[in-house]
């Protein structure tokens, strides 16, 4: 039955509703991709997808000691970030230049999404691609798609819904949306790990598949 199909969505997220928002939905065993804009379509198509969990590429929480992320007597780094940083993973200042907008529009976001029957999480696609062996959509985004096409069949068994155009057409958006959507998947079935503590939580997956580039 339909209603029966697990539905998990992921978001690569812009800073601002002007620049595109990578949107992957994958339900059963078929993954669709676009590309959106306003807040206001991605929450009236998740309201009509209704999603188990919702894996958003945007930070989720503040830093301590921060009541808005334009607050500057607090810190710089939450837990979750230093814990990327232990393990030598690149990642930007969610404090610094353009990533205050995009944390100011992802909490504003989680906010509207959180319910009953619905988990909402942050992740970090590019943190997941280097876990998988893969490179960054930035680096080599038609490597990443061959790579993302092989991890979504071996180790999930899921493809492309017609609907969605074939893997090396994805935008980098897109990808990073896919990659967000199979972590949300890993998150679901309880095969992940939580770098941070408390609220401050970054989904991350395990360690174990590397696919290679």
């Amino acid at each position: 039955m339909p209603g029966k199909l697990i539905r998990i969505a992921g978001i690569d997220l812009a800073g601002s509703p002007r620049r595109p928002t990578g949107f992957c939905l994958i339900e059963g065993k078929t993954i669709e991709a676009t590309t959106v804009y306003a807040d206001e379509d991605i929450l009236d198509k998740l309201r009509k997808f209704r999603p188990v969990v919702v894996a958003i590429d945007a930070p989720l929480s503040l830093p301590p000691g921060r009541r808005q992320i334009e607050d500057r007597s607090g810190g710089h780094f939450r837990s979750c970030d230093l814990a990327l940083r232990e393990r030598g993973i690149r990642f930007f200042p969610i404090t610094l230049g353009p990533m205050r907008m995009l944390t100011a529009r992802g909490i504003a976001l989680k906010r509207r999404l959180q319910q009953p029957g619905c988990r909402v999480i942050e992740v970090y696609p590019g943190a997941a691609q280097d876990v998988w062996g893969l490179p960054r959509a930035g680096s080599d985004r038609r490597q990443l798609a061959r790579g993302l096409e092989r991890l979504a069949g071996k180790e999930f068994g899921l493809e492309l819904s017609p609907a969605s155009r074939e893997w090396p057409e994805l935008t980098s958006d897109e990808l990073d949306a896919v990659t967000a959507a199979l972590v949300g998947l890993l998150f679901f079935k309880n095969q992940v790990e939580l770098y941070g503590r408390g609220q401050k939580i970054i989904v991350m997956p395990r360690a174990k598949v590397k696919l290679g580039r």
